[in-house]
């Protein structure tokens, strides 16, 4: 009996030690720092408890209940608040200023509901970079607000993947949008606002990721992390950028932009060569035209009196010589 109750011991030790490592979204940790909690259904809110994990026990921070003042502990009254501003939406996101590195370690928030009862969602403060810099992008999905956007990754074949994770990365913190553990078909169910779905299945050898009605906000980088029992381990990054009215004009005006630069710098050219060309002939001109009256100057300054023509002229006139004239008489007779 002994044995079996320090069994169960170790198991709900184990337990709690996992739940603790496991998360829903890392933070960056930083002096202002929201943590985001929204519960997204319908459901009566009936109360929302903020606590820091510490092991395996709960350090309340802050309680919020509908029908009571919000209750702060005495540590954190100057340096939390809520940001309820979308009460409609049961926004219980958490407030820091002031924050330093006792502020790192992992946070629960947790709703009380009815008529589904208790929702938690875990985040983790992490002393990071941007987590952007971490994740570069294998490559750019581009799609229109209101479309149905399916991210796909395609699994190793050369080892046996075991699980598989889907990530939003953002600079600031980065949630785990779906997460698949094939080999027990056991699947985590988001606690991202945005509502996404994902395939679980060991026999496709791809993993997708559908977002309905894609939004501007949608847009961002997508990680696809998978992973076999023996560790290796494989992941692919895709940008997704939602193209709406606003946006096409950062794509439409660098192509413009380059075009009429381009147009720009063909006419600097063609308006070089048709001046360098016009010089050229200009230059070519001059000299043809300097003999010419070099020569019509000279004919007219050093003609001879008889012109070769008129010479010619002269050769074909008749020639008239003066011959004496005798007259003839008639001879005497004798």
């Amino acid at each position: 009996m002994a044995y079996l109750t320090l069994l169960l011991a170790i198991l709900h030790v184990h337990k709690a030690l996992c739940e603790e490592t496991f998360w829903d979204t890392a933070v960056q940790l930083s002096e202002t720092m929201t943590l985001e909690c929204v519960y997204s259904f319908t459901d009566n809110l009936t109360q929302v408890e903020w606590s820091k994990i510490n092991g395996t026990e709960k350090v309340t921070i802050a309680i919020y209940n509908p029908s009571h003042p919000v209750l702060i502990q005495r540590n954190y009254r100057h340096k939390v608040h809520f940001l309820n501003s979308t009460e409609g939406l049961h926004n219980m996101s958490l407030s820091f200023h002031n924050a330093s590195e006792e502020d790192t370690g992992t946070y629960s928030c947790l709703f009380h509901t009815f008529p589904h009862g208790s929702w938690e969602k875990k985040i983790k403060v992490v002393q990071s970079d941007s987590f952007e810099i971490a994740a570069p992008s294998n490559g750019n999905l581009y799609a229109e607000p209101g479309q149905n956007v399916t991210l796909s990754c395609q699994l190793q074949r050369k080892w046996p993947v075991q699980q598989v994770m889907w990530e939003k990365v953002q600079p600031h913190q980065v949630d785990i949008l779906a997460y698949c553990n094939l080999s027990q078909k056991t699947r985590y169910t988001s606690r991202y606002q945005r509502k996404t779905w994902s395939n679980c299945s060991k026999e496709s050898m791809q993993s997708v990721l559908i977002i309905p009605s894609a939004m501007a906000a949608d847009s961002g980088l997508y990680r696809c992390r998978s992973e076999a029992s023996s560790g290796e381990n494989e992941t692919i990054v895709i940008r997704l950028i939602i193209t709406d009215g606003a946006s096409n004009n950062h794509f439409i005006l660098p192509v413009a932009g380059g075009s009429v630069s381009l147009l720009f710098v063909i006419l600097i050219i063609v308006i070089t060569i048709m001046f360098y060309n016009r010089r050229r002939r200009r230059q070519v001109r001059t000299p043809l035209k300097e003999p010419r009256d070099k020569q019509s100057k000279v004919a007219t300054n050093c003609r001879s009196p008889t012109s070769p023509i008129q010479s010619i002229d002269d050769e074909k006139e008749d020639i008239y010589v003066n011959y004496p004239t005798f007259s003839q008489r008639p001879k005497p007779r004798v």
